[in-house]
């Protein structure tokens, strides 16, 4: 919870404002709202495991619903994931950054407390500026959509703060997110060539056609 009250600021009045209170949040162990390229998301620093645990409380959510981790670069991956399959490098290539997540082995060294992964997390770079210039700044983050489990997902930081109030300290405003469909989810902590878990904005004969091999959900 933060306890000093949250406060919101325009991205496109003095971004670079915006952005650096977004990351001193965050730097503290506070949670901050953004837009992504999907809907607005509820982010906090990746290796902070009392944040996380805020995130989940601010969403009234258990641990048995890790949140994904979202990048800036696609480079980071290699330190999250204790190995990339070949077709994992493959989708990232042409998906990234886009509506795709992939789920890989995390480095053991790693400080990683983002709930039941067993082992594993969940990462994504987003197609949205903003959204990776503040991961620039931050690093990894634990990302969330904006709302109360079971709620809609936030499309304006007004929807955000009515549903997560002050258990946000930062909400940033870039207008209405575009309520895109989630992004499609694949699995490569089982088959080679990777599974499909969920299929969202980008559809199995697109990954097909970098994977053939790859297993439907």
């Amino acid at each position: 919870m933060n306890e000093t009250g949250s406060k919101t600021l325009s991205l496109g009045t003095d971004p670079d404002a915006a952005l650096e209170a977004a990351r001193e949040a965050v730097a503290s162990g506070q949670c901050v709202v953004f837009p992504t390229d999907t809907v607005y998301g509820i982010g906090c620093a990746a290796f902070d495991s009392k944040a996380v645990s805020g995130l989940l409380e601010a969403k009234k959510r258990g641990s048995d619903m890790p949140p994904p981790v979202l990048i800036a670069e696609s480079s980071m991956l290699r330190a999250l994931a204790a190995q990339v399959p070949e077709a994992a490098k493959k989708l990232v290539v042409r998906f990234w950054p886009g509506a795709l997540t992939i789920i890989v082995r995390a480095q053991r060294s790693l400080p990683l407390d983002l709930g039941d992964t067993q082992g594993t997390v969940a990462v994504r770079v987003p197609d949205h500026d903003q959204a990776r210039a503040l991961l620039r700044r931050t690093g990894p983050m634990a990302v969330s959509s904006a709302n109360v489990s079971g709620e809609p997902a936030a499309t304006s930081v007004r929807e955000a703060h009515r549903m997560l109030g002050d258990a946000v300290a930062v909400y940033l405003d870039g207008g209405r997110a575009s309520g895109a469909a989630p992004s499609t989810i694949v699995d490569f902590t089982g088959p080679e060539d990777g599974r499909v878990l969920r299929q969202g904005a980008i559809d199995l004969e697109a990954l097909r056609e970098v994977v053939p091999e790859l297993q439907a959900g």
